[in-house]
């Protein structure tokens, strides 16, 4: 079999007889250190060839393993935050065969969902969502009268989060079986932040290993050799609770920390812990990249990776390529920076991914990683406009949609200065629903005071960006993921004209009117066409003086955004012909009412209708006759 093809079963006996966890639970205990060692080699060979998570998913094999083989699940709930973190949940819950086609089109998601599986009992792929959810479960169970438990897996990272702590509050004074699991690996995606992480960085260096409260005493008394499996590797088993913790002042009982790789100290205590009533708090101590040297040494490298030679390591890529957008922000995010003090950039726990690590060490009095909190993120962002500061908030676009209420009641309706640069705008492609750009300009567009532009390209990006910053209200930049065109901006800091698109193409009937990354599609198109182009540049405010033009002058007017057609862009358009009485018809064109699944970004464009073809099969069928 070439090494192309499916991994062979040959290479793993144990874990070829597991391909459900009640097969798992049919294995003798001894045997799971070595299922652990199948498990991860499995686990990089396959994601190697496919791309995704690999960091967190290596560092939780042991869990995973624990987890499974001790609770009956999927009657016992098992509910994964953030998400990126499950692929041996997913191997050892039937879907081994699935990881070839993992994050493809008509392949298995990279994250939980329940359409998908009985054993993701909740679909998760933003943070700090899972002890709210295995919390409703619990409530459920007790109002049915079921002995079922139900288990939150909450990494460091999400657990700085409000929304976390809002679940933590309200669960330590309901009498629930619940077990929240800490999965402590000291990094979320960017390294940890915050006070939350001093503290738990403290537990673990000064813990009390010879004081036990009561509920340490209730484990130790239904297993009494874990008490002397404490006693003789206190390495493994760190202590087995910390008096005063913050969470047993939320009304949990505390147990750990453990190590998260010793399947000799999880499953006796994920035993112990079953047998409890009321709220649990398990801290384990794992590691990202476990098993995998160069993902130990770099976790952040190889967080999210593409297709690579798992033997030889990510190499780096070749010089000469296309800037991406990220680039291009974090490029002029330092050069406005350099030019004005008042710059503050923020983000909630992205600096990888949104571009900014060149600026965190050129200004880092000047850049805040706020930790996975996005709504805190937008009104500290509100705080430093309010004292002459210009905060620049870097955020993906589906993340923004986290700190919604504050954008409109901390930002837009006081009118603050802050701009939101929000990568991963539209289609973002493996990642799935979860992480599409879908909604921004329809969220955007509805609130007062806001001004949202689309760059057609990498130059545009930057002049917008320029833009942005130059004005007195809140101000949003919206991106796609990857590369654009190829069109290198010039080092200079200019602007553009607020409420200004431009025409690129000077056609016959059929006026296209492009919002950003739709221009290169619609130029195209226009081509085929014989039709006018126009790149739009804004959503808000529309240029409407435009739009009167082209609708006077042909005899369709049709939108094209990568983003929902409810609401957005198109919308917009259609609301400024509404006052203009003119019998001009509008055909918009954008992303259907569906959550659009994951997949390639070009595959998932075309089968959308927002290619080249799928623009003009839409076009000619409204006008009913054949345009070649």
């Amino acid at each position: 079999m070439q090494r192309d093809e499916q991994i062979t079963h040959s290479a793993y006996p144990l874990l070829d007889k597991v391909g459900d966890p009640s097969a798992l639970r049919g294995l003798d205990r001894r045997d799971l250190p070595q299922l652990a060692t199948e498990l991860r080699a499995f686990l990089l060979e396959s994601v190697a060839k496919t791309g995704g998570h690999l960091s967190s998913n290596l560092g939780t094999v042991e869990l995973t393993i624990a987890l499974h083989y001790v609770f009956d699940t999927p009657y016992d709930r098992l509910v994964w935050d953030v998400g990126h973190q499950t692929y041996a949940h997913k191997i050892l819950t039937g879907r081994r065969q699935g990881m070839a086609r993992l994050r493809m089109a008509g392949g298995i998601s990279g994250f939980p969902r329940r359409c998908e599986s009985e054993y993701d009992t909740f679909g998760t792929a933003h943070s700090s969502t899972s002890i709210s959810a295995a919390l409703g479960m619990a409530v459920a169970a007790r109002a049915r009268g079921e002995s079922r438990k139900a288990i939150a897996v909450i990494g460091d990272g999400a657990m700085s989060a409000g929304q976390a702590f809002e679940a933590l509050n309200n669960a330590g004074v309901i009498d629930t079986n619940l077990l929240v699991i800490l999965n402590d690996n000291d990094m979320s995606i960017s390294p940890p932040v915050g006070a939350l992480n001093k503290y738990l960085a403290r537990l673990l260096s000064g813990r009390a290993f010879n004081t036990a409260r009561r509920g340490a005493k209730e484990v130790l008394k239904v297993a009494p050799s874990l008490l002397e499996l404490a006693k003789r590797a206190e390495e493994h088993v760190k202590g087995m609770v910390s008096p005063g913790t913050l969470f047993e002042e939320f009304g949990f009982h505390y147990f750990g920390p453990i190590d998260g790789h010793d399947l000799d100290a999880l499953v006796p205590t994920l035993r112990n812990l079953a047998e409890l009533q009321g709220p649990q708090f398990l801290h384990v101590i794992t590691r990202k990249g476990q098993g995998y040297k160069l993902a130990e040494v770099d976790p952040v490298l190889y967080h999210g990776v593409s297709k690579f030679d798992h033997e030889a390591g990510i190499q780096a890529g070749k010089p000469g390529g296309k800037l991406t957008y990220t680039q291009i922000f974090g490029d002029w995010l330092c050069d406005m920076a350099a030019q004005d003090k008042r710059l503050i950039g923020i983000t909630p726990a992205m600096r990888e991914g949104s571009g900014m690590v060149r600026f965190a060490e050129e200004f880092p009095d000047r850049y805040f990683d706020v930790g996975i909190a996005e709504q805190h993120a937008v009104t500290f962002a509100g705080g430093l406009a309010c004292e002459g500061m210009k905060p620049v908030v870097a955020i993906y676009s589906t993340f923004l949609q986290r700190g919604y209420d504050q954008l409109i009641h901390d930002i837009a309706l006081q009118n603050l200065p802050v701009v939101f640069a929000l990568d991963r705008a539209g289609l973002v492609g493996a990642d799935g629903a979860t992480h599409h750009g879908a909604f921004d300009l329809s969220y955007l567009a509805c609130i007062p005071n806001m001004v949202v532009m689309t760059p057609a390209d990498e130059s545009e990006c930057r002049q917008m960006l320029t833009t942005a910053f130059q004005l007195d209200c809140p101000t949003a930049i919206r991106y796609p993921r990857g590369s654009g065109p190829g069109i290198v901006p010039e080092r200079a800091l200019t602007a553009l004209p607020v409420g200004k698109g431009e025409l690129r193409r000077n056609g016959k009937r059929i006026a296209l009117l492009a919002f950003g990354g739709m221009l290169p599609p619609a130029l195209v198109a226009g081509e085929a066409l014989d039709a006018t182009v126009a790149n739009m540049r804004f959503v808000k405010p529309l240029d409407v003086d435009l739009v009167r033009q082209l609708a006077e002058s042909h005899e369709l007017l049709v939108t094209l955004e990568e983003n929902t057609i409810i609401g957005g862009a198109g919308a917009e358009v259609e609301r400024a012909l509404g006052g203009m009485e003119l019998a001009t018809r509008i055909l918009r064109l954008g992303l259907p009412d569906v959550f659009v699944d994951h997949g390639d970004q070009a595959q998932l464009l075309a089968g959308v209708g927002l290619d080249r073809e799928g623009i003009l099969q839409r076009i000619r069928t409204v006008l009913a006759d054949k345009v070649e």
